[in-house]
């Protein structure tokens, strides 16, 4: 749906296609497996992005370094796919979107080996950094993957299950290492997060039907600039590139920073239960799945704007110096965060008529660059005012996506009315 018609489909309802259309569709052959392939894969990729994220007071604790530092075990693999998504889309268009999201995670894997054995903090931000460049082939290959092999109708729905996976992906890996580093330590913890990422990204391989509608492309680097000039030429890609950040800086921010949280009075928790908190993902998984039908009753702006309206009110309840309020409030800021997520990532695919390797590229790497942001400001407040602060950055980048969704609409508005002599 290009910017020039946005208003011309307010519920993002597309033309039926033909019945000569040989794409994936739910219950058609192959169909189940892909979901179940890529849905693996999202586990792997956020089990392995954020599996520091559970643990970083402990890691705080072994390098006596102050959470802020500690924090860079987070952004620096956010950081490194950010930095490299777009090279890996370029890789994706030449050699195949299934190739390099196989390549990616075998990587990825290979170096989850070798980062539980990192002496000090820099070795461990350094192997950190280059997990998430590894892992950069995946995200947006996996979205163009989707648009060009399954049906524009289920496109929102597969986006949903994939980032279903990724919630999977990012709450097992907290809630394992947490119980697993309560016992043996952070080391260990890390490594059974490697361990289990092979086993998805084998299991991913096998599974992933071959691409039958893909068409190679140029690996020019001026093609590539060209096609990454016009994308983000078009307002509505920038408006969706920004939301992906904003709601990733509040994500990031406050998953980083919740385990300090939740070690300290009131609350005192031990490492096993606060692993467990990430339980809330579940929410995240549901929200991300079911995120095709609130588009279609809400349309993609409703959506938006509902997402955003829970995030705040999760942030908001989160202040309270209650336990059930704070996890009353995780579940709506993990729901509210994905619902977004899979909204804006959706319609990125589904507006890119070319180049949709990159244009999802662009897209994760503003997302990604959220999150890193996230996860170091997010820190830095919470050093300077505690919670309140993480929570205030937090409700200025919700502030921000409801900005952008406002001249998104003010936008459309102009767009509709008639042309008059």
């Amino acid at each position: 749906m290009p910017a020039s018609t946005e208003v011309s489909a307010p519920t993002d309802a597309l033309s039926p296609v033909p019945a000569s259309d040989s794409r994936l569709t739910p219950g058609g052959p192959g169909y189940r497996r892909m979901s179940f392939a890529l849905f693996l894969a999202g586990v792997a990729t956020f089990a392995l992005l954020y599996s520091t994220q559970a643990l970083l007071p402990l890691i705080s604790g072994g390098f006596g370094v102050a959470a802020s530092d500690a924090s860079w075990t987070v952004a620096a693999a956010t950081g490194g796919l950010a930095l490299f998504v777009l090279p890996m889309s370029a890789l994706s268009e030449r050699f195949g979107r299934r190739t390099v999201m196989t390549a990616s995670l075998m990587v990825a894997v290979g170096l989850g080996v070798l980062v539980p054995f990192a002496p000090s903090l820099g070795p461990l931000v350094a192997l950190r950094f280059l997990q998430g460049a590894a892992l950069a082939g995946l995200p947006a290959s996996a979205t163009a993957y989707l648009a060009e092999e399954v049906r524009p109708q289920a496109l929102v729905t597969a986006i949903g299950l994939f980032v279903a996976g990724n919630s999977v992906g990012g709450m097992s890996g907290r809630v394992i290492t947490g119980w697993v580093a309560q016992e043996w330590g952070w080391r260990v913890a890390v490594g059974v997060i490697g361990a289990i990422a092979v086993a998805c990204a084998v299991a991913f391989r096998l599974l992933l039907p071959a691409p039958t509608h893909f068409t190679p492309g140029s690996l020019r680097p001026r093609a590539v600039a060209r096609t990454v000039r016009d994308h983000l030429a078009d307002p509505l890609l920038r408006r969706l590139y920004a939301i992906g950040a904003l709601f990733m800086t509040v994500f990031g921010g406050v998953y980083t920073v919740i385990g300090y949280r939740l070690t300290e009075a009131p609350f005192s928790l031990p490492q096993g239960v606060i692993g467990s908190i990430f339980l809330v993902y579940l929410v995240g998984t549901v929200s991300a799945s079911t995120a095709g039908r609130l588009v279609g009753r809400l349309g993609r702006r409703g959506a938006l704007y509902l997402a955003a309206g829970t995030t705040a009110s999760g942030l908001l309840l989160s202040l309270a110096p209650s336990l059930p309020l704070v996890l009353l409030g995780l579940v709506l800021i993990t729901a509210g965060f994905f619902a977004g997520h899979a909204c804006a990532s959706s319609a990125v695919s589904r507006t890119a008529t070319t180049g949709r390797a990159q244009a999802s590229a662009l897209y994760q790497s503003a997302y990604y660059i959220g999150s890193s942001a996230g996860s170091t400001v997010g820190a830095l407040a919470f050093h300077a005012g505690g919670w309140a602060g993480t929570v205030g950055v937090g409700l200025l980048a919700v502030a921000g996506v409801v900005m952008i969704t406002l001249l998104g609409t003010r936008a459309a508005r102009l767009a509709a009315r008639p042309v008059t002599a």
